[in-house]
Order: C-alpha cells, then structure tokens, then sequence
C-alpha cells in the first residue's frame, strides 16, 4: 500500500511525494529534495517536530495525504587548528582536516544526526544535537573525549571553549565541563570541581587561552583554570557585581559593569592591572581586545587602553585623534578604530598594522575592518578594499588590487606562520592575498570558487568556502604549510633538548628524530598533486572524511604527518615580557621564513638564566621548574623510542601534548614567527 505526501518548503513550493508504508522518512526526504531541487534539509510533521528519517512511514504514523515541511538550515562551518567541521542542512556533519584532531568523525558518526552547533578547542569538536545531548571527536585529553561526563551531558544549551577544555551551560544553568585540566603544570579550565557548587543560574561564559569565566543571573561571576590567564578572580571577587559582559584577550579578563566601569584580572601585564586608567573608564560601551591588551569605548566615542604599551595598550600617541569611535578592530599586537567621518586610527605595533601613513589619505567611508595577527584590510563604501600592515600577513594587496572590486565581505586566516585574506566579490568569486602557503594563493581551485556563500577559516592556514549548491572547497597550509610546521617543529626540538640536562647521546637522538620527521614530510609535501580540494557535501559516505576522499591514495603518508604537523601550533608562552620595539625584525618576509627557527634558537636564554630571569611559574603557561624538568626528561624518552608507524587511536591524545614540550617559544619568538 502507498501514500501520498506533500512536501512543503518555507518558501511555499510544494512537490507530492509517493512512498509505501514501508519506506523510509530519509527515503521520502531525498524524493521531496530531488522534487523540489533543493539541497539537504530536514522533514517536520505538522507540530514542527523533526521526523527520524530511519523511521518507517509506517512507524512514523505517516498517513495518505498528511503534509510535511522541509526545513533547510544553511550550512554552518566551524574550525579547529587543523582541521574543519560542517553542519550541513539536513543536521549531518562532514568533516575535514587532520584525523587526529577531529577531521574524522567515523567513531561517532551514527551519533551525529540533527546536529544544532558545533564548538572547538584546538584539537577538539563538541557538537550539542536536538535533544541537548553533545557528542564529541578529536584529540581526546583536549575535550575530544567526554565519555566521563557523559551521563551530565543532557539539555545542554551552550558550549564554550578554551584552547584545551569545553565548558557546556545545560538548562537548569548549571556547567559540565571536560578537556584537558593540566599540562605543564597549569590549568586549562577542564575541571572545575573546586567551584561547581558556585556554578548555578549561569548566563554566559567567556575563555581565555586557558581559563573560563562564567556569569552567573544576579551578575556576579564565578572562574575556573589557570590563574594567570584569568582563573583567578578572588582578588577583584568583591567588585564583580551587576557584571553585563565579560571581554577576555588570551591572557586576561575584562569585566563591564552596569554603571559602566571596568574590571579587570588575571596577567597583570597583559590586560590584567587596569589600575593606571581606571579613573577613566567610566560609561563605557565595549572593549577590544589584541593578545596583550584591552581598548575600551567609552560613551562620548573616546577610547581608554592598557595592557602591554607596545602591543595596543598605550593610546597616547594618537589620543588626539580618537573622537567619535564607532568600532575598533584588532590584529595580535595593533589596534585599529574607525571614527564616525568613516576615517581610521590605528596604535600598537607600527610593523604590524599601527602605521597606515602609507594608505591614510585612502582610507575614507570605511565600512568594515578585518585583521590577521599582522595586518589589516578594509572595506570602502564603494566596494574597494585598502590593505595595510606586514606583508606576509595580507598586508599588500597590489597584486590583485585590480580585482577588489564590489567587495562585499572579507575573511582572515590568522596561520601559525603567516596570515592571508579572502574577499567575497559581487559576483560570488573570490579574490585572495597574503601568504600563499596561508590560504593567500586559491589559484588551484579558482575555477570552483563561484557563487559562493560564506568562507571560514583555521588557525592552522586554511580556508573553506561553502557554495550555493552545498559544495565546499578548501585551500590553505595542505602543502608549505605543512613543512613550514616541521621546520618550526624540528627547531623547536633542537632547542627544547639542548636546554636540558641530558648526555649527547640522547640529544643526538631526539635532533635526528626531529629531523627525520622534517624530512618525510617535505616528502609527502612533494607527492601532492595540489593544496586545493573540492568536497561535494551534499551525500558525505560516513565511511571518508569528505576532503580526504577527494585526496585519497595522494600519500599513504599523509595522515600519520598532518597528525604529528598539528603538535607545531602554538604553546603557552615562555616569558612575561611581550616584545617591544627594540626586539622586533625588520627583515623581508622570505628571508624571515627561511631563517625563523635558526632566530628562535639563537634567543633561546640558557637554562640557569632564565631561571634567574623568570623565576618559575611567573610567565602565563610557565610550570614549576621540576616539574618541566621531568615532564622534558619523559618527552625525550619517548621521542627516542617513538616509532615510525601512524598515530594508532589510542595514542591520538598524545599527539599536540608530545609537540607542546618541544615547541614552546616565548612570546617574543611567536611575535617573529608570526611575522615570518
């Protein structure tokens, strides 16, 4: 016996459907799709509620001539360091990227159905589905596993993330949280155990690199995580009163309050002290953050600043000209307002995007701003774009300036290594710039970038834009990107072992280890056909990551090395001194990224003097010195002893903590590396 359903979509359009009693809602659903020419959605019955499409018409208690709708959702892409997740409209997930760091998702697929939002840490996905239910992937001590709270993990209504830790809010306002509680001896905000009983009535939470802070209904607020990141707030505890908003930079929290003012806490240095200007912030309206400052507005359009002076914090030298403030933008280590006559003003770091003398008379009528770490790029009223700041970080768009043209969006990929833009034109093409190895060069998949929709971005290099018909494309860091994180990777061992107190022999081992690895890299980087893939989203095969069916048999290799490439990225910071003026490089791009790692190991203090300099557990991330030491001396073993094969999925955990031990520059050393 068959039936007949009418499908309707939002819009109106209708097709009729015919399916037997036992047939399938998904069977149905893909009828009504191909009816109607339109991409996945999903079936609602008559009350609005989701039809489970393994249902039968039948157990559906679908009847002849009963109506359904077809909701398409537009699709939501959400990114890691190293690796993509996409919501696509029928509530399904694909994936891309590095494996280990949630670019599979086959372990939990069969649970990723009617999918709401998706969040990330680093190496981590955490998806909240229909039902308030969450299902996570990726790196398993980075919130990639959450089988121990599982059972808590019910009408979840919100997730955030730190760099290594979710913090999921459920309906009663309560707080789950999971992920990685301590690496080097600091916390990251995956255990809070010490203040659950405090965590009720919760509104909103905000992170920074390795600690939360939640506001609670009555305003007050209640933190969690390393204390020198903000997971510490009993200093200012009896301020936090009618709390409003929470700003965070990677260091520190800024609290608004309801009559205006600010508080502050967490790296004094870096945002945490707001002593000196607190006579001023009075009526303010938002705050801005780079990674080692705070800008405020306040209500007359005026600006207030602090946090590291060279890094955004200190106005001074253009407090003049800072009137009427209507947005501020920020890069890593500059500031950039944009005044009520459509003008800009930018303070911080000149070589990075506080000096735009050289375009000022062209920036008139902006409309919006977008920043890499290094360099700026805004958009004009009548659709051209301005560019300034470092070059290999988007900086110069002279080469494809010609095409900037009816610009109606722009996108940033804030890369390990460098940083690029992608401009989304009128006609639904794409227009990139920056460094190439960073998502600057699209040119190998220029022919697919139409009609598209909206772009997102990693911190890893890439960029994936989602077109109108449900396909994805990628470029990015698939192939330079890659050796570029050996090469820092290699380095960043050769300085991690040469610091520590171990025989030569040992050293020896672990440099050629390093070395190795750099090497069948740059091999599995020359056996690739290109950077650029297409994804055809719209049937994923739960059996392939999407991307890496388009790029399968490329390498056998090449899995095991995007695993191990994914330990480059960024760990906490070495030092408490943010760099300044006198130790900033002015080197040419190129120059810089051949001879970045030799750089970083020649500035690499010895041990007894950073000892003396720092004393442990001063600097943000820092850990007691015996403690480094073993957890140095571990790493080592194991680096020696590690085997050649594929990361096996139990040791996936493993994977960015193994790299985080030898790749651990001090802050100045990022600041050159991201200007490399």
């Amino acid at each position: 016996m068959s039936v007949k359903l009418n499908v309707t979509l939002l819009s109106g359009k209708t097709a009729s459907v015919q399916a037997e009693l036992d047939d399938t809602v998904e069977a149905v659903r893909i009828r009504a799709q191909a009816a109607l020419g339109v991409g996945n959605g999903r079936l609602l019955n008559s009350c609005g509620n989701v039809v489970d499409g393994c249902s039968t018409i039948l157990d559906a208690r679908l009847h002849d001539g009963d109506s359904l709708t077809l909701h398409i959702n537009r699709v939501q892409v959400q990114a890691n360091s190293s690796a993509f997740a996409a919501i696509l409209g029928d509530g399904s997930v694909v994936t891309w990227g590095n494996p280990a760091c949630g670019g599979d998702r086959s372990a939990v697929q069969d649970q990723l159905k009617n999918v709401q939002q998706i969040q990330a840490t680093d190496y981590a996905f955490a998806a909240i589905l229909g039902d308030g239910s969450v299902v996570t992937w990726g790196v398993p001590s980075d919130g990639g596993d959450s089988k121990t709270v599982q059972d808590q993990l019910k009408n979840v209504q919100h997730i955030q993330a730190s760099r290594r830790a979710f913090a999921a809010i459920r309906g009663d306002g309560s707080v789950v949280t999971w992920g990685e509680a301590d690496i080097w001896g600091t916390e990251h905000g995956g255990y809070s155990s010490a203040v659950q009983d405090q965590l009720t009535n919760v509104l909103q939470i905000q992170a920074t690199d390795s600690a939360f802070a939640a506001i609670l209904r009555d305003g007050s607020v209640v933190t969690w995580g390393d204390p020198a990141h903000g997971g510490d707030s009993s200093s200012v505890q009896d301020q936090l009163k009618n709390v409003q908003h929470i700003q965070a930079c990677p260091y520190a929290f800024a609290a608004i309050l309801g009559d205006g003012s600010v508080v502050t806490w967490g790296h004094a240095d870096f945002g945490g002290d707001r002593s000196a200007v607190q006579h001023q912030l009075k009526n303010v309206q938002q705050i801005q953050a780079t990674d080692y400052a705070f800008a405020a507005i306040l209500g007359d359009g005026s600006v207030v600043t602090w946090g590291s002076a060279d890094n955004g914090g200190d106005s001074s030298a253009v407090q003049g000209q800072l009137k009427n403030v209507q947005q501020i933008h920020a890069g890593a280590y500059v500031f950039a307002a944009v005044l009520g006559d459509g003008s800009v003003v930018s303070w911080g770091t000149a070589m990075y995007g506080a000096d735009s003398s050289a375009v000022l008379a062209e920036l008139k009528n902006v409309q919006q701003i977008q920043a890499t770490k290094c360099a700026f790029a805004a958009i004009l009223g009548d659709g051209s774009v301005v560019t300034w700041g470092d070059a290999g970080h988007g900086g110069d768009s002279s080469a494809v300036q010609d095409q900037l043209k009816n610009v109606q969006q722009i996108h940033s990929c804030r890369g390990a290594f460098g940083g690029a833009f992608a401009a989304i034109v009128g006609d639904g093409s794409v227009v990139t710039w920056g460094d190439a190895d960073q998502g600057g060069d699209s040119s190998a998949v220029q022919d697919h970038l139409t009609n598209v929709q909206q772009i997102q971005s990693s911190d890893g290099g890439h960029f994936a834009a989602t077109l109108d018909d449900g396909v994805f494309v990628t470029w990015g860091a698939v192939s330079g990107g890659i050796s570029n994180a050996y090469a820092a990777a290699t380095e960043s061992v050769n300085a991690a072992v040469a610091s520590a107190p171990n025989t030569e022999q040992v050293v020896d081992s672990v440099k050629n280890a390093a070395s190795g690895a750099a090497g069948k890299a740059q091999e599995m980087v020359a056996s690739m056909p290109n950077s650029g893939q297409v994804v055809e989203a719209t049937n994923p095969s739960p059996e392939t990551t999407a991307p890496e069916a388009a790029a399968e048999g490329a390498n056998p290799a090449a899995e095991e090395t995007k695993a191990e490439a994914a330990a480059a990225q960024d760990a906490p910071p070495e030092t408490t001194e943010p760099p300044t003026e006198e130790t900033k490089e002015d080197a040419p791009a190129e120059e810089k990224k051949e001879e970045a790692a030799a750089e970083e190991k020649k500035e690499e203090a010895p041990a007894e003097e950073k000892k003396e300099e720092a004393p442990a557990g001063d600097a943000p991330g820092e850990p007691p010195a015996e403690a480094a030491a073993e957890k140095k001396e571990e790493e080592i073993a194991g680096a020696t002893a590690a085997p050649a094969e594929p990361a096996q999925a139990e040791a996936k955990d493993e994977v960015p903590d193994a790299a985080n031990a030898a790749a651990a520059p001090g802050v100045e050393e990022k600041k050159e590396a991201d200007a490399a």
